[in-house]
């Protein structure tokens, strides 16, 4: 909404100006048609600088900073640029091009300057005394993602569903890491590797996620193993980990750096049935004690049915009768609705 109100007020003062210089007096002993040019051009004018504004990638400051400091900075440029452009401007005052191009030149600057803050505001670092706009808002830490949550799959659907608020960080070296993985002469990594590219460039063309590869700024970084590059650089920007590995918790867990095991969200995330709920179930398989047949839930939980063998290769609806947590995940016993009573 920002940028909408910023380049609907750009345009609006260059028509001005086109208006202005439009009835100045230079252009009254001008040609007809010169006017007319000028007016066309200074709205051509904004909108080619808007439509090449609008094609860059968009990025998150304070609006009332990036504005301040953008108009700040152009107008400084402009003083600049008019004392290095004034041996080759005419001396007049009455020539319009002394007349108009300071205006003009202030308008493209200070438009260019607010909106690369707007644009860029995470990426910069502003000191005041005593006031410090810092890169995140506390508590909006930057997620980074090894190369098994990527590959996993799963995170792409987490991030467009909104529930991480905060932008997404790709270590350059797990991009490296998923290159090699799709070079690979074995089969299986190269289809991981693969899997995990796709995953990347279905993530960086949402529009609803925003998401940057990063370089590592430390050199020894390259000395140590991924994991510990992934946490180190984790520790160096605030953020937390997202990944599948295990290990990789362990060590962020060690050096109090916050991880998130998309696994262990997964199985947070599972329904817990209680005796008497209902649903409907195929079974593929007969159990291990007589009469039982097993079937599997959308998320992968099994469920025992008792005396369900003669059912198996069909749909049936089932009554929960109880539940058991394993090591292995939640284990779901139920009887035929045929079967209550």
């Amino acid at each position: 909404m920002a940028l909408v109100i910023l380049r609907s007020i750009f345009v609006m003062v260059s028509v001005g100006i086109a208006v202005l210089i439009f009835n100045s007096e230079p252009m009254r002993a001008a040609p007809e048609w010169v006017p007319w040019a000028v007016l066309f051009g200074m709205i051509a004018l904004p909108l080619t600088v808007i439509g090449i504004d609008a094609s860059l990638r968009r990025k998150d400051l304070t609006v009332i900073t990036a504005v301040y400091f953008g108009l700040l900075v152009g107008v400084f440029l402009t003083y600049i640029a008019i004392l290095a452009l004034t041996p080759i401007l005419p001396t007049s005052p009455r020539d319009p091009i002394a007349t108009w191009l300071p205006l003009i030149l202030g308008m493209l600057l200070c438009y260019i300057c607010t909106s690369l803050l707007i644009q860029t505001r995470d990426d910069f670092r502003f000191l005041i005394p005593f006031v410090e706009f810092a890169r995140d808002v506390k508590g909006l830490r930057p997620n980074l993602l090894d190369a098994s949550a990527i590959i996993d799959g799963r995170i792409a659907d987490l991030a467009e569903s909104g529930i991480f608020q905060s932008r997404f960080v790709v270590p350059s070296f797990v991009v490296d890491e998923l290159q090699a993985e799709a070079e690979a002469v074995e089969k299986q990594r190269r289809l991981r590797g693969r899997r995990g590219l796709d995953i990347l460039t279905r993530l960086r063309a949402s529009r609803a996620i925003d998401i940057e590869v990063l370089a590592p700024v430390d050199e020894t970084d390259g000395e140590a193993s991924d994991e510990s590059r992934v946490v180190a650089m984790a520790r160096r920007l605030g953020g937390r980990i997202v990944t599948n590995d295990p290990n990789l918790v362990k060590i962020a867990g060690v050096r109090n750096v916050q991880a998130i095991n998309i696994n262990e969200m997964a199985l947070a995330l599972k329904p817990a049935y209680i005796a008497g709920d209902e649903f409907s179930l195929r079974l593929v398989k007969a159990g291990e004690e007589p009469g039982q047949g097993v079937g599997y839930l959308d998320d992968g939980t099994m469920v025992v049915v008792e005396g369900g063998r003669d059912q198996i290769g069909r749909t049936v609806h089932v009554t929960v009768s109880s539940t058991l947590q394993t090591s292995a995940g939640r284990l779901v016993f139920a009887r035929p609705e045929s079967a209550r009573g």
